[in-house]
């Protein structure tokens, strides 16, 4: 009996409006290695009948009906009733004139001198470092994404040329909370003021060049104002001299935000821009005005940043991060002055992290998504041990754009939604329609990703090819881009509309979570749709697929080049099936599982292939991949395959 279909489109939109979605899931070189010598086994004959029955099973044909997840039309993708906090109409005047230019003096205290700079409140912030970055510190280097480079050697000047990982952290001044990771302050403070000392030589109120260059990119900025405030025992410690230019260079920064924080490059780079402005508010004298002016701005740019479902915008798993830890040291920042934060940036700290829940794996790890590496699962749990909020995964992320199963120990995360608008993506994939999984905390299919982490350990030459559709486990034609891949982590034109399909189905002998998504990439140049079916088991040990290629028109003559990946994870041994059919996957832990084509499949030769995938500290490890490959009509084609745990 086949289900009733209930479909939905997400579609690339750019502006607002839903209610959050009740969605809980319950349950440096390229070193690379030749291909392993797993022996391949066939398939049980139950199994591959199963597989090969013309996609019955893919399609939910004969098998018995379950009920379905209807996935409602969900065309916006930013929340739109995000309104500045309510205040009285004295605040309101306030604000208002704050905005205009008067100083905050004047408006706190007009018949008085301006209060000196000094801080009002000692910061703690729950949101730890990374420990080996603060003792490398310690030890004379900067430690970005496995790469050091001398602090004497650093150039520290507004527009030196850094790679992008470094002028976050030695601009944003993020080492910082490395360093208090570290070791007692007492050991950190002259560590942190050598650093500080040689930054404001070049880059301080007195300095030229002051507001030009990666220094004085406004996320940069509000970063570094941030960490400045929340770490201020470490840099205001020392010496009277420094501590009176630290000062000084936080008054001036503050100033400069008032006037920048909206050239920002994108939506997050303003939200750092604004909650530094709010913390400088908070713990700087006579702050009430900057703090009513910085709390509106704040609320109306994470309001511009978020989709409905707690996702960002860029859709990457690293400016979720971002976000979250933005937050969380703003809270600190209200704990400090004894205030409570707006309840919209308690909502909106509650909205962040169950998406970002939905992308780990069984390791606890993130996928690699969006130009992620695979971030460390001790990352992950401290920063949402941190934000304070107890909550389950997102399965259905209908916005944000990734979609998870859960069966058993095995974790399926599909990204079924069209890539970031070009203004919203920092290091934008077309990865539509592709997977990732995990099983008992072991990575299966992976992506490549790390575009991201370009600059430290992964090279920048090869940033744009981590970004291209066959650095993912998707199908590609032709080897072209389903969306085209730009420079400076930017996208062009490709899919811009993806149809969705999630039930779960009753099979003869157990359950099963059913996805259907298409994606419109290839129908403007090539004429074809992609289509793909996944179907994980309920118990985990079985995964379906059907990658299908539909005619967007009238089918065309002649044949295409196809090529559908499966990165395969790290420490997997791969092997070829003597038939060609299928491979092998024994897994660093013992178990196997097994790869096979079903007959019906529309032809293509299996092949085991090199390729790379970028751990989460930064670092390009070599794995491998299968690749089903040939040509295909372009009047459609099927390819059905099974990944099927064995004994």
């Amino acid at each position: 009996m086949a289900e009733a279909t209930t479909r939905s489109r997400v579609v690339a939109a750019e502006t607002s409006a839903a209610s959050h979605a009740d969605n809980i899931d319950t349950a440096v070189s390229d070193p690379y290695i030749k291909a392993g010598n797993a022996m391949a086994v066939p398939l049980d004959p139950k199994d591959e009948e199963a597989l090969v029955t013309d996609g019955k099973i893919a399609r939910g044909e004969d098998v018995q009906a379950g009920p379905s997840e209807i996935l409602q039309p969900g065309r916006a993708l930013a929340l739109s009733d995000f309104s500045p906090p309510s205040v009285g109409a004295g605040e309101r005047l306030i604000r208002l004139a704050y905005k205009l230019g008067f100083s905050s003096s004047t408006l706190t205290s007009p018949f008085r001198k301006p209060a000196r700079a000094r801080l009002l409140a000692t910061v703690e912030c729950p949101l730890r470092g990374e420990r080996a970055a603060g003792v490398a510190l310690r030890a004379g280097h900067f430690l970005v994404h496995g790469v050091k480079a001398p602090i004497t050697q650093m150039d520290f000047s507004p527009t030196a040329r850094l790679t992008p990982p470094f002028e976050r952290v030695v601009h944003g001044f993020s080492w910082l909370g490395d360093l208090a990771a570290s070791a007692p302050r007492e050991q950190c403070t002259s560590t942190a003021e050598r650093v500080l000392s040689a930054w404001l030589k070049l880059n301080g109120p007195q300095a030229k060049g002051i507001g030009k260059g990666p220094a004085w990119n406004v996320e940069n900025v509000g970063n570094r104002l941030l960490n400045w405030l929340v770490y201020a025992p470490l840099i205001l410690s020392g010496d009277d001299k420094l501590r009176t230019e630290a000062l000084e260079a936080i008054s001036h920064t503050a100033r400069w935000l008032d006037r920048n924080v909206s050239r920002a490059d994108d939506r997050l780079g303003e939200v750092a821009g604004w909650c530094a402005i709010i913390a400088a508010g908070l713990l700087l004298p006579d702050g009430k005005p900057r703090r009513l002016f910085g709390e509106a701005g704040l609320v109306r740019a994470l309001g511009e940043l978020v989709a409905d479902d707690g996702g960002v915008l860029s859709r990457s798993p690293v400016a979720q991060m971002d976000a979250i830890a933005l937050l969380v040291k703003l809270a600190a920042c209200y704990r400090a002055t004894d205030r409570d934060p707006p309840p919209a940036i308690e909502t909106m700290m509650a909205l962040l992290v169950p998406p970002l829940l939905a992308l780990m794996h069984g390791d606890g790890g993130v996928g690699s998504w969006q130009g992620a590496g695979a971030i460390r699962a001790e990352r992950v749990a401290a920063l949402v041990e941190a934000s304070g909020v107890r909550t389950r995964p997102l399965k259905d992320i209908r916005q944000w754009g990734y979609q998870r199963m859960t069966g058993g120990k095995t974790v399926l995360q599909f990204d079924a939604a069209p890539p970031p608008r070009a203004k919203h993506a920092r290091s934008g994939c077309a990865s539509t329609l592709a997977f990732e999984m995990s099983c008992d905390g072991r990575r299966i299919i992976v992506n490549c990703g790390g575009a991201s982490f370009a600059g430290g350990q992964v090279p920048v030459r090869i940033e744009q090819g981590l970004r291209a559709t066959a650095a993912h486990s998707t199908l590609a034609l032709d080897n072209a881009n389903s969306t085209a891949v730009m420079i400076n982590g930017k996208l062009g034109k490709g899919v811009e509309e993806v149809e969705i399909d999630r039930r779960t189905i009753e099979l003869q002998n157990g359950k099963a979570s059913r996805v259907e998504a298409s994606h419109d990439g290839y129908a403007a140049r090539f004429g074809l749709v992609h289509r793909r079916i996944l179907i994980l088991r309920d118990d985990g040990t079985e995964v379906r697929g059907e990658d299908l290629l539909v005619p967007a028109g009238k089918g065309k003559r002649g044949k295409i080049d196809f090529a559908i990946r499966f990165h395969i994870g790290p420490g997997i041994e791969l092997g070829l099936s003597d038939d060609g059919k299928g491979a092998g996957l024994a897994l660093p832990d013992g178990t196997y599982w097994q790869f096979r084509l079903a007959e019906t499949s529309s032809g293509g030769d299996l092949a085991i292939e090199e390729s790379l995938w970028v751990d989460g500290q930064g670092r390009p490890q070599p794995i491998l991949q299968l690749v089903l490959q040939g040509m295909t009509s372009r009047s459609g084609g099927k390819f059905s395959w099974l990944l099927k745990k064995m004994g």
